[in-house]
């Protein structure tokens, strides 16, 4: 654009500052307009090699195989010149879903007695009990389970089992 509005006989100081481009990087672009792009042999290269191998490729196997060709080029370039192509690879993506533990409806579900009610004026009426894992030096581990009384939150009585 900025090119055009020079081309067009505008000062070069204003379209600078209507576009918002730095003088270096104008300069720049107008010295390499009209250049050739010496990469053509190898960005076809690289997509032969893409669609050869089923898309599944990622930059570093491409510059092994490009290697392997004879090239002698860089992961870094093969990794530029990828994003520039639109080339990537998606089938084996690591990080495609989230972890997801939940497998349905598992077990019985009993009836919620308690119902956040988690005191009582009367000894011995609600009782409740949790299994806590401590693990222990090397890979064992020990389970500790509890007997709580709601009355007065006492425990009654506990077990430690392996």
């Amino acid at each position: 654009m900025a090119f055009e509005l020079k081309e067009e006989g505008f000062r070069l100081k204003d379209i600078l500052c209507v576009v918002g481009i730095p003088e270096a990087t104008y300069h720049y672009h107008v010295k390499h307009f009209g250049r050739e792009d010496t990469d053509t042999a190898i960005k076809e290269r690289i997509t032969f090699l893409f669609k050869k191998f089923h898309e599944r490729y990622d930059y570093k196997r491409i510059t092994k195989e490009l290697k392997k060709l004879g090239h002698e080029i860089n992961h870094k370039k093969v990794y530029r010149i990828m994003r520039e192509l639109g080339l990537k690879c998606v089938k084996f993506m690591r990080k495609s879903r989230k972890y997801n533990s939940y497998k349905g409806k598992v077990g019985k579900v009993t009836k919620n007695r308690i119902s956040r009610c988690f005191d009582t004026p009367i000894p011995l009426q609600k009782l409740v009990t949790d299994i806590t894992e401590f693990k222990c030096l090397g890979e064992e581990k020990l389970y500790l389970n509890p007997i709580l009384d709601l009355y007065n939150g006492e425990i009654i009585a506990y077990e430690i089992k392996k």
